[in-house]
C-alpha cells in the first residue's frame, strides 16, 4: 500500500526477476527509463515489467491508499 509515496529522485528499480503488477485502488504514476512522462495508473490497470527493465514510481495518490498486487516471477524461456 502507498499513500503519497514515490521512488526517491534519481533512483530506479532494476530487478533480477520479472514483475506483474495491478493497481487495485487509488492511483499511481509509473515511469520506465527512457520515457519522458510517466504512465498514470487507475484501478484495474496492470503492467508487466521484464527482468532488468529500469522503472520507478513517480507518484501515488496522497488523499487515499493506493493498493498494489505484485507478482514476482522467473520468466519461462522458449525452446
Amino acid at each position: 500500500m502507498s499513500t503519497g509515496q514515490a521512488t526517491r529522485e534519481g533512483q530506479w528499480y532494476d530487478q533480477e526477476h520479472a514483475e506483474w503488477v495491478i493497481l487495485l485502488s487509488g492511483s499511481a504514476v509509473l515511469r520506465f527509463e527512457g520515457e519522458t512522462e510517466g504512465r498514470t495508473l487507475i484501478p484495474g490497470d496492470a503492467v508487466n515489467i521484464p527482468v532488468h527493465c529500469r522503472h520507478r514510481v513517480d507518484a501515488t495518490a496522497a488523499d487515499r491508499e493506493s493498493v498494489w498486487l505484485a507478482i514476482h516471477y522467473e520468466p519461462v524461456e522458449n525452446g
